[in-house]
């Protein structure tokens, strides 16, 4: 408790600064929210011509693409350290300053920097999943959005854990850019029904780098379709997996980390 209440002051510290400059929060905002409504716009703009893409209807992939987005809004609020984590923790030597303080290493580079204007990506993807719902006429109870609730968080710890694992390497090869980038650009691949992926993708997305368990295999659940099995509901049981391989990760890394020698 004494650690939660350290990073909900360090949260409002953050949200304190930045509403300082208020015209340029408005502007992160407004951006950040304009790239939203773009990824939803190439959604709409693909449908218009093909009405469906290998038997998944257009709001039930704008279901995956909200699931997806709400999770992803989560996650880029307290990611951006993990990124620029081998450029700035590692070669310039501020994660000596990490390792000072009495708290988590890890929850201290998730805390250091927060970018608040990210969650507007998460309250257009949760407009996104409404709209679908209604779309698609389905009468949803507690049980079903308790289980949205589950997926958006079990996602957005899904690439926190990803993530973390990619820059704990940054311990062992220092490198200024990291092997981060590229595994971003996968993202966008688990917006997507799986199926219109040749198998290596597929599988890529599955058992490597699973950002198919954010918002694709819980949705088949949501949507009542068969033929997956239990990778409809395995969601969590891979958020725990990767969160086990996330944590020895960081600890090997701590350990090997040397210091700048200067």
């Amino acid at each position: 408790m004494r650690a939660l209440r350290i990073y909900i002051a360090l949260f409002r510290q953050m949200l304190k600064v930045r509403l300082a400059y208020r015209g340029d929060f408005v502007a992160d905002l407004f951006a950040t929210a304009l790239g939203g409504l773009a990824s939803l716009f190439f959604v709409l703009l693909f449908f218009r011509p093909v009405g469906e893409l290998a038997g998944w209807r257009q709001d039930e992939i704008l279901l995956i693409v909200g699931l997806s987005m709400m999770s992803y809004g989560l996650f880029a609020t307290v990611s951006w350290n993990l990124f620029e984590f081998g450029d700035r923790y590692i070669i310039e030597g501020r994660f000596d300053r990490v390792l000072l303080r009495p708290i988590s290493s890890f929850a201290q580079i998730l805390c250091d920097q927060f970018r608040i204007p990210v969650l507007a990506e998460t309250a257009i993807g949760t407009a996104v999943v409404a709209h679908a719902v209604a779309g698609l006429e389905l009468d949803w109870g507690v049980v079903e959005w308790s289980f949205v609730a589950l997926t958006v968080i079990c996602g957005a710890l899904l690439y926190v854990f990803v993530f973390s694992i990619l820059a704990s390497v940054s311990f062992h090869f220092e490198d200024r850019i990291g092997v981060a980038p590229p595994v971003f650009n996968l993202i966008p691949f688990g917006r997507w029904p799986q199926e219109i992926f040749p198998w290596p993708i597929q599988a890529l997305l599955r058992w490597v780098i699973p950002f198919g368990f954010v918002a694709y295999y819980p949705s088949t659940a949501l949507l009542g379709r068969t033929g997956l099995g239990g990778l409809a509901i395995a969601a969590p049981l891979v958020t725990l997996s990767f969160g086990g391989l996330a944590a020895l990760c960081w600890r090997l890394g701590v350990r090997k980390y040397e210091s700048t020698g200067s």
